[in-house]
């Protein structure tokens, strides 16, 4: 990790395109300004890991449905070729 100090109104460049600007410091505060490209997508660190929780959630739920989908399918199969 890399770890620098700014003042009120300093930048930090990330590449060519992300620039962070210190905006304000009070107290234990600071806030930043973040200037990116629009397909370039920024989070706070706890919303990208909802996002990702919600997401992982996602797949499970969309892979039990779709296993619940083909028991049935097999299921269905079975008690036709019984007929």
């Amino acid at each position: 990790m890399l770890i620098l100090s700014r003042k009120i109104d300093e930048r930090i460049k990330i590449g060519d395109e992300i620039t962070i600007t210190i905006i304000d410091v009070h107290g234990d505060q600071v806030k930043i300004g973040v200037e990116a490209p629009k397909n370039v997508k920024v989070f706070r660190q706890e919303v990208f890991d909802a996002i990702q929780s919600e997401n992982k959630a996602a797949v499970v739920a969309s892979s039990d449905a779709g296993n619940q989908i083909a028991i049935s399918a097999v299921s269905e199969l079975s008690r036709l070729l019984k007929q």
